[in-house]
């Protein structure tokens, strides 16, 4: 059986930021179609700035230590079945 494609390809980046936790857990918080170039010093300054607020909070503590950043990139394509 082949597969029909519907519709075109879907490309879906995420910016992840990485944040180690109070009880040394790792936490994360995506962000949809980050602007590009990222900005390393933009990203780390941004962060730093999320863990002095405590503006955020997980089951395992607060955020206290950034543990990098990545972007995923994604493509989706759709099938009829």
């Amino acid at each position: 059986m082949k597969l029909k494609r519907i519709g075109g390809e879907e490309m879906a980046k995420t910016l992840e930021l990485l944040f180690g936790t109070e009880i040394g857990k790792q936490a994360s918080v995506s962000l949809d179609q980050p602007k590009e170039p990222i900005d390393s010093v933009a990203v780390k300054a941004a962060m730093e700035a999320i863990i002095a607020s405590n503006a955020l909070f997980t089951v395992n503590g607060n955020l206290t230590v950034v543990n990098g950043a990545r972007v995923i990139d994604r493509n989706v394509t759709l099938y009829e079945i």
